[in-house]
């Protein structure tokens, strides 16, 4: 098993500069994300590729599969986790440009879809590695790692408004841009530290040259109703994503995805707000009032108006925070510091692996199921999404009950806790 430290705090430098060293590289990155995944629809309706657009999305979910618990358990073993962020950066502008330039120049839609799958398996660990490096940078997580989570978000907003500020919602200049804004990524991390890389003890099995012993965790009780509840929660969640600007531009609203950015208002508060409920509320009311926000989102979008979609993209951020943000929140203060990089990206591969996969695949399904002859059935599609919503509410208000207090050690990689007083 590997030893040593993951903190990539360096004592020489004052925190805030490691901070805002941190905030900058979750600034660029989530930009460069949304400018790829946001307009994607837009982009590929308009140039032809209709047919493969529920395949590409569900690219992300093959990919989740595949990369990170091998990548989570690089940077826990191998390599310092910012170092291999760096090299999934540039690997992920390469792949990001190259499928922009396939689609601009009309290539066949099985090389498309290719490519699209090529950049997948790029940007699919780089998530959860973000959070890693994030993490390990931060004196208390509980505290701030909302409010540097936030800035991501800010990022995101910002990618989205110079979409369509350039006039790329429907172009491939804004994969272009994306492929700039992950050079920069790749830029960032070259002034974070890169910490002490672990320490191997013993031989390394392939199970765990793969990260495949992560699934350890599963074995304790409150761990994998966390991870179960949110897969499941990605399931309709992804939904949202592919359909949401079809339905605005049936209403007749354009510039879709700067409208789409409503959620990341919400979810900024949202992130703001979380380390001060995190130390008042149990983790189960949380995740409780993010599942059923996410009810209420869908049923808001079932109401075919305006003002319904646009409040309902407006609860996304809400529910998005807190269920997944807290979720990573959970594994960063339950999870021995050890395995927390394998750790998260077992939760990548939970929810953009089985739950995005599983997501597109089905909302895919549904969508066409739903329609009429005469066009999207909205109300039919969005109450379908909000009944799946509902029961993953039911299961882990059934499922979960956590102990108030981090519980003793009883299997691999499950931390003490740091007597923060964190209540799950």
């Amino acid at each position: 098993m590997a030893t040593g430290s993951h903190s990539s705090t360096d004592a020489s430098r004052p925190a805030w500069v490691i901070y805002a060293q941190l905030t900058a590289l979750y600034f660029v990155q989530g930009a460069s994300m949304a400018m790829w995944f946001v307009p994607l629809t837009s982009v590929l309706d308009a140039h032809g590729y209709q047919g493969i657009k529920t395949f590409a999305y569900a690219t992300s979910g093959v990919a989740a599969f595949i990369s990170p618990l091998f990548f989570g358990a690089l940077a826990d073993r191998h390599a310092a986790p910012v170092i291999v962020l760096r090299g999934l950066a540039l690997a992920t502008s390469a792949s990001m440009a190259t499928a922009s330039f396939a689609i601009h120049q009309g290539a066949p839609p099985g090389v498309v879809l290719g490519l699209v799958l090529v950049h997948a398996l790029c940007s699919a660990p780089a998530w959860s590695l973000a959070a890693t490096v994030v993490f390990g940078g931060l004196r208390d997580a509980r505290r701030h790692f909302g409010p540097v989570r936030a800035v991501a978000t800010l990022g995101w907003m910002a990618g989205c408004w110079l979409v369509s500020l350039i006039g790329a919602d429907a172009s491939t200049r804004a994969g272009y841009a994306g492929a700039v804004g992950w050079l920069g990524v790749a830029a960032l991390s070259l002034l974070l530290p890169t910490a002490t890389a672990p320490r191997l003890a013993g031989t390394v099995s392939w199970r765990q040259r793969f990260g495949l012993d992560a699934l350890t965790l599963l074995k304790n009780r409150d761990h994998r109703v966390v991870f179960i509840a949110a897969a499941l929660f990605n399931i309709p969640l992804v939904g949202f994503y592919p359909y949401t600007p079809v339905h605005l531009r049936e209403l007749g609203i354009d510039h879709t995805t700067s409208w789409m950015s409503l959620g990341q208002v919400t979810e900024i508060f949202a992130m703001l707000a979380l380390a001060r409920l995190l130390l008042r509320w149990r983790l189960k009311w949380i995740f409780s009032i993010g599942l059923f926000l996410g009810v209420v989102r869908f049923t808001l979008c079932a109401l075919d108006s305006r003002a319904g979609l646009l409040l309902g993209i407006s609860l996304h951020g809400v529910s998005y925070t807190f269920v997944l943000i807290t979720a990573q929140i959970y594994l960063e203060e339950r999870i021995d510091p050890a395995w927390r990089a394998r750790a998260q990206a077992l939760l990548a591969l939970m929810i953009g692996g089985a739950g995005s996969l599983t997501g597109y695949l089905s909302s895919g399904w549904w969508f066409a199921r739903s329609a009429t002859e005469a066009g999207a059935n909205w109300p039919l599609f969005w109450n379908g999404l909000a009944l799946g919503a509902g029961a993953v509410f039911a299961y882990f208000l059934i499922a979960y009950h956590g102990r108030g207090t981090p519980p003793a050690r009883t299997a691999p990689g499950l931390s003490t806790g740091s007597g923060s007083g964190f209540r799950s």
